[in-house]
């Protein structure tokens, strides 16, 4: 398997965490879900124009979209088709990085998948012919890079949306959003709605995205877990808080996530 990553260079960098490549990457399941981390994406599958995803509840049923696909931020886990990871090219967003290529409020793409000639219309099919017709995964990010520069409309934040970013996504259990709403100069009302327009979730339901998120990090040390030494470093209330929150967005309880984990720790493989 083949994997390569790029970080883009100012200001597109404040955006994007960084453009991605794989190629040859096969799994002896077909199926996988896909957990939720609070950043959009988009993926373009280079060796078919199409993309599969398949019912959370029934995974006999699927969904099908075009090869170039944004992934909304999602506060439940989604399943996905790993033979569609033979070779493809993406670009991961920041956490509310996303907004300003869309030309739509992030929150309309929550928990949901737009094939993205809905967005840009055959500006997405060009894209991903441009894309095949590069010599190398470099060049592609070269492309990435370039498209994404000239549809942005503004690579700014609004200023409250950046303040509580830094401050949820470095503790986020530890800053309420009352705490963060008394220093930006907005009513709660207002910066929940400039939040979620941006990043596409509440600020609370953010904070709890990211709270998973660390635990995952932590259980994934492949240190023996000690689950309510972890909820408490994580900001649970108690263990069953904890085991609520984790089934919520992973559909799973702490030690079957666990048993079934790889080292790709927001791809949890589905056994037919």
């Amino acid at each position: 398997m083949r994997s390569l990553r790029y970080i883009p260079r100012p200001p597109l960098s404040d955006f994007v965490g960084l453009f991605w490549f794989y190629e040859g990457y096969r799994q002896p399941h077909k199926k996988e879900r896909l957990l939720p981390d609070g950043s959009m994406e988009l993926v373009i599958n280079l060796r078919e124009d199409q993309t599969r995803l398949y019912d959370r509840h029934d995974t006999d049923r699927v969904r099908t979209f075009s090869g170039s696909l944004i992934v909304g931020v999602h506060s439940q886990f989604f399943v996905i088709d790993t033979a569609e990871q033979a070779s493809v090219v993406g670009v991961h967003f920041k956490p509310g990085g996303a907004f300003p290529f869309l030309g739509l409020p992030a929150s309309e793409l929550r928990n949901s998948h737009l094939s993205l000639e809905t967005l840009w219309g055959a500006h997405a099919g060009e894209l991903r012919e441009r894309l095949l017709e590069a010599a190398t995964p470099q060049a592609m990010f070269r492309i990435l890079e370039d498209v994404l520069l000239a549809r942005a409309r503004r690579l700014e934040r609004h200023p409250a949306v950046a303040f509580a970013l830094h401050e949820f996504y470095s503790v986020p259990h530890t800053r309420t959003i009352s705490e963060v709403t008394g220093q930006i100069g907005l009513s709660a009302k207002r910066f929940i709605q400039v939040f979620d327009s941006e990043v596409g979730l509440t600020p609370k339901l953010f904070c709890r995205v990211r709270r998973f998120q660390k635990v995952l990090r932590l259980v994934g040390t492949g240190r023996s877990v000690e689950w309510a030494g972890v909820a408490a470093d994580c900001g649970y209330f108690d263990q069953a808080h904890f085991i609520r929150d984790f089934r919520a967005f992973s559909g799973l309880n702490p030690s079957t996530y666990l048993a079934q984990s790889t080292e790709h720790l927001n791809h949890v493989p589905i056994i037919d």
